[in-house]
C-alpha cells in the first residue's frame, strides 16, 4: 500500500482522500479513476478479512467503469466536459440494495446467491454519474440490528477496535468508510441504521427527509420508515453523494415530486449565525454515557461560540418513540417479509417427511433461512397485527407516532435545527448485548424519533470519549425537505471540531492511523 502511481501519490495518501479531494484530483489529471479504483480494491484484499465490511467485491466491473472514465477525460470534448463531479471515484453499496451483476443477499441466508434482475434508483443513478461501484457491503439480516452481529455472513467489526461492533444495520457501509476500504458507501436507515453505525466508527452518516431519495429497489423491511442515505468521512461528501440520489422517482410511489436543494452550496455556507439550535432535553442526560455527553457540550459550546443561539427544546413524547417504533417496524417487517415462501425465488427447502403442501415448503424454509432476530420480529409484528390486538398494540403505536410528528412540529417552532448525541454510548464489545434484544434496542433511542416523523437527520463525528478513546456521534435534526439546513451547520461543526482536533477524527484512529490493521491483529 505504499507504491506510488505514476503521479507520485502513493495509494497509501489516496485512499485517505475526502471524496470531494479526490474528485479535484481526478478532474485535474493528477491521478486516474483506475489507479484510485485499483488502490481501494488492494485495501479491502489487506485488511477486509479481518474487518469483514463486504460481503461481495465487484472489481471487474469497477475498474472496467473507471476506464471509461478515464478514456473520456483523455479523449477530452463536450462528453468529458459534461462527467459528473463524482465520476471515477468509487462506492460501495450496502447489500440490502438490488443490483444488477452482483449478488443481493440482505444478509440472509434465504437470499444467499441471489441476482436481481434490475437495478435499484440510486444505482441507477450511480452508474448514470460513473462511479465504480466496488462491491455490496454487509449488514444485519434485512437490517433488523443495531450491530451487524446478525449478518448470516458473520458480523462485521470496528475499524477503531476489532472487538466491538460497528453499529448496526449498515455496519459494513461504516466500516467500509472508516477503514479506508471506500470513500463513499450507501446505506438505509429504518431507526438510525446510517447514523447510529457513522457515530461509532467515526464516520458521517445522513438520513435523508423520507421519500427525498427513492426506495425503489431497496429490499422493504418497514416501508414507512425506511430510507436510503450516504455513509462518507465528510459533511461536504455526504452532500456530493446524496445530491447524485436524491431527487424525485415515479417509480417510488412515495417520492417527493420537488427536486433537491443545492445541498453541496450549503455544505460550502461556512455559517451558522444567528441560527436557533434546540438541545432536545429527552436526548441526552440520565443513561447516556459521560464521555459521550462531554463531547455532546464541547459541540455546543463551539456553535455558540460561532455565532449560533443555543435553546433548550422538549419533546415529551420521543419517551414512546422506542416502544411505538418496535411495534410499526416489526409490523411492517412482518407483511414485507412474507414474500420470501421458497417458491417464488431465493432459498427453498422441502419437508424431510409428511405432505409436500405450499405451507410447509413455506415453513422449512424460513426456519433454515431466516435468523433468529428475523424471526422474532416477524412473530413480534404479525401478533401485534392480528386481529384482537391490532388497536390495542398498531393502532395505539401509530396514534404515538402522530404525537412524535406534533413534538417535532412544536421544536422546530423554537428551533431551526435540534441537536442531541447520535448513540447512549460508544461501540460496545462483540457479543454483549446478543442475548438482551431490548438493551440491543436502546442504541437507537436518540435516532428512532426522526424516523417516527420523517424529518432528516446527520450524524457528524463528536470527538473521542474519554473512558475508551472510541468516536462519539453528534447528531442534528431538520424539518421535513430541510436537509440543506443540516449541512449547512453540520459543515461549520465539522470544521470547528476539526481546528480543535488538529485534523480529520478518522486520522487519530489507531487501527487506522499510525498501526496498521494487521498490527492490531496481531497484538
Amino acid at each position: 500500500m505504499t507504491e506510488q502511481n505514476s503521479t507520485g501519490i502513493s495509494a497509501e495518501t489516496l485512499i485517505r482522500l475526502s471524496a470531494a479531494q479526490l474528485a479535484e484530483k481526478l478532474a485535474a489529471g493528477e491521478v486516474t479513476a483506475v489507479q484510485a479504483t485499483q488502490a481501494y480494491l488492494d485495501r479491502i484484499a489487506a485488511v477486509d478479512g479481518q474487518v469483514n465490511a463486504f460481503l461481495h467485491v465487484n472489481a471487474e466491473e469497477a475498474l472496467a467503469v473507471a476506464a471509461e472514465v478515464d478514456a473520456i477525460r483523455a479523449a477530452g470534448g463536450a462528453e468529458a466536459e459534461s462527467l459528473h463531479v463524482l465520476a471515477g471515484v468509487p462506492i460501495a453499496v450496502k447489500d440490502l440494495i438490488v443490483t444488477i451483476g452482483q449478488p443481493t443477499t440482505a444478509g440472509s441466508k434465504i437470499l444467499e446467491g441471489w441476482h436481481s434482475p434490475y437495478d435499484a434508483t440510486v444505482v441507477e443513478r450511480l452508474r448514470a454519474a460513473k462511479m465504480p461501484i466496488l462491491g455490496k457491503t454487509n449488514l444485519d439480516e434485512f437490517a433488523m440490528g443495531s450491530s451487524t452481529e446478525h449478518s448470516a455472513y458473520g458480523p462485521t467489526r470496528n475499524p477503531w477496535d476489532l472487538d466491538r461492533i460497528p453499529g448496526g444495520s449498515g455496519g459494513g457501509s461504516a466500516a467500509a468508510v472508516a477503514a479506508f476500504e471506500a470513500p463513499l458507501a450507501l446505506g438505509t436507515d429504518t431507526g438510525g441504521s446510517i447514523r447510529q453505525p457513522g457515530a461509532v466508527t467515526g464516520t458521517v452518516g445522513v438520513k435523508p427527509t423520507y421519500g427525498s431519495v427513492s426506495r425503489y429497489g431497496a429490499i422493504a423491511m418497514a416501508s414507512s420508515l425506511d430510507q436510503i442515505g450516504p455513509v462518507t468521512r465528510t459533511v461536504l461528501d455526504s452532500a456530493l453523494l446524496h445530491q447524485v440520489i436524491g431527487g424525485h422517482d415515479p417509480r417510488d410511489s412515495t417520492s417527493l415530486p420537488e427536486p433537491l436543494a443545492d445541498l453541496v452550496a450549503a455544505a460550502k455556507t461556512g455559517n451558522v449565525e444567528g441560527l436557533r439550535i434546540g438541545i432536545i432535553k429527552e436526548l441526552h442526560g440520565e443513561g447516556y454515557q459521560a464521555g459521550v455527553e462531554n463531547r455532546f457540550n464541547d459541540a455546543l459550546e463551539l456553535l455558540k461560540e460561532a455565532g449560533a443561539e443555543i435553546v433548550e427544546v422538549s419533546c415529551p413524547n420521543f419517551q414512546y418513540a422506542l416502544g411505538a417504533y418496535y411495534l410499526i417496524m416489526p409490523s411492517e417487517a412482518s407483511s414485507n417479509l412474507a414474500k420470501f415462501d421458497g417458491v417464488r425465488y431465493g432459498l427453498r427447502v422441502l419437508p424431510e417427511d409428511g405432505p409436500m403442501t405450499i405451507e410447509r415448503v413455506m415453513g422449512a424454509t424460513r426456519a433454515a433461512g431466516f435468523g433468529d432476530e428475523v424471526k422474532r420480529r416477524i412473530i413480534l409484528g404479525t401478533y401485534a397485527l392480528s386481529a384482537g390486538y391490532y388497536d390495542a398494540y398498531y393502532g395505539s403505536a401509530q396514534k404515538v407516532r402522530t404525537l412524535v410528528q406534533r413534538d417535532f412540529d412544536a421544536a422546530f417552532e423554537q428551533a431551526d435545527v435540534l441537536i442531541s448525541p447520535t448513540a447512549p454510548t460508544t461501540a460496545f464489545p462483540l457479543g454483549e448485548k446478543l442475548d438482551d434484544p431490548l438493551a440491543m434496542y436502546l442504541n437507537d433511542v436518540a435516532t428512532i424519533p426522526a424516523n417516527l416523523a420523517g424529518v432528516p437527520g446527520l450524524s457528524l463525528p463528536g470527538g473521542l470519549a474519554d473512558e475508551d478513546g472510541l468516536p462519539v456521534g453528534i447528531q442534528l435534526l431538520a424539518p421535513a425537505r430541510e436537509d440543506a439546513r443540516l449541512y449547512r451547520v453540520g459543515a461549520v461543526l465539522e470544521s470547528l471540531l476539526e481546528a480543535k482536533w488538529g485534523g480529520p477524527l478518522l486520522a487519530q484512529a489507531p487501527a487506522l492511523g499510525a498501526e496498521s490493521l494487521e498490527t492490531q491483529e496481531a497484538k
